[in-house]
Order: C-alpha cells, then structure tokens, then sequence
C-alpha cells in the first residue's frame, strides 16, 4: 500500500497544509481527523489498515487532510465570529483548492467524505455545504451541533456551518444522488446527535442509511469495523 505525504500552499488558509495519501489509484475519499487529530492519526490508530483491501485493489484511494480546528472552533482564545470564519476559510479552501484537484488526479466529478467523532462533522458540514461535489458521505461516532464552541454567539456564519440548524430548509437536487451513512454505536455518547440527523434526512426525504453498532461505544474499534463496511459500498 502506498504512502505519501503531502504539503501544499493554500490560498484561502494563508499557510500550508498537510496531507497523507494511501493508495495509488480508486475513487477518492476525504479523511477528516477527530478534534485535536492531525494528518497521521488514521493510519495511527489503524483506521487505514481496516480499509488495506480496498486501497491494494484500487477501489479507493484515502486523503486524510489537516484540520484548522485549532484556529476556528477550539480557539479558545479568539472571538467566536473569528473562530467560525476561520473555518469559513476552510470550508472555502476545500471546496476550492482540496476538492477540484481531486477532481482532476482521480478524474472523478464528486469525491466521497468520511469522519470519525469531530471529523465526522467536518464531512457532513461540507457534503450538504457543497452537495454538488459530494457522491458518498461516511459518519462515525459523530456529533453536529457547533454551537457548543461559540459562547452563545450565532451569525449567519455559524446557522450556515450547523448542520441541524440549516439542514431541514436546505435544497439541492444533489441530495438525492447522494449514497449517506450514518454510523453511531449503542453505547455512543454522541448517538442522540447522529439520530437528530438522520431524523431531519427522513423529514426531508433525503434517503440514507443508519448503521447502529450493538454495544460499541465512541472509540476506534468500533469505527474500524465500520469504515471498510461503509467503503465497500462505493461502486
């Protein structure tokens, strides 16, 4: 299995940023890190390997990319319109740096996202943030609601990047098409959050699946288990 790393400038950022790439060809699929995770944290914790037969039969090939969680929803030390613009930059530097050349190395015109635990809400953020770039959307052990991390503050920034404030009024025809999994545990502290929704998806009518792990709780083995499940339902 192939192993690369990854610097490159961002625009958007104003800095460079880090990325792991295991594999050498097959769909491609987005890692977030959990909070506090960096670059190596799923092959650390042996995320990448549960996934080794889909990567050496080339049917996907991983990107796990660095957070700024540091810089916008943990920075404590920053006003919380800062904090959640900073991740505005983010979200702009993936949809329009990260994502496009994925595009073109992987000639794909959508690119699939995945997350464990904070990780997982950085991939459904962007899949209905930008549908029209999303074809697979992969949550484990994850939570959605962002408003723990601005004081109290709300702006337009924070109703647009909380996911169970603005999913139940967004619309795209792109929701559609998109292959949705939601992976909690019994035993998941953060279970109530990935049933909130997968409640709004179905009052939507948006279809998706709910994978519920029996007596798992929020740590890596259960998402080992779950993340090659949820890879081999790429086609």
């Amino acid at each position: 299995m192939q192993e690369q790393h990854r610097r490159f400038y961002s625009h958007h950022l104003g800095q460079d940023i880090d990325m792991m790439v295991f594999g050498t060809w097959g769909y491609p699929v987005v890692i977030f890190p959990t909070s506090g995770g960096g670059i190596n944290e799923a092959r650390d914790f042996q995320l990448i390997e549960s996934a080794r037969p889909l990567i050496e039969a080339g049917r996907v090939k991983l990107f796990c990319i660095d957070s700024i969680d540091r810089f916008s929803w943990y920075a404590k030390h920053l006003h919380p319109s800062i904090r959640v613009q900073n991740h505005v930059f983010y979200d702009q530097f993936l949809s329009e740096e990260l994502v496009p050349m994925l595009q073109k190395e992987c000639n794909v015109d959508k690119i699939g996202v995945a997350g464990c635990s904070f990780g997982g809400y950085h991939a459904l953020n962007f899949a209905f943030r930008h549908p029209h770039q999303v074809a697979h959307l992969f949550t484990m052990g994850a939570a959605f609601d962002i408003r723990q991390f601005v004081d109290g503050y709300h702006d337009d920034n924070v109703y647009y990047n909380n996911p169970p404030e603005y999913l139940p009024g967004a619309q795209s025809e792109h929701f559609q098409w998109m292959n949705i999994i939601l992976g909690t545990a019994e035993h998941d502290f953060c279970k109530d959050s990935t049933f909130e929704i997968a409640r709004i998806l179905s009052d939507k009518g948006i279809r998706y699946t709910l994978d519920v792990k029996p007596f798992g709780n929020h740590d890596w083995p259960v998402w080992r288990e779950m993340f090659p499940q949820y890879l081999d339902s790429i086609g």
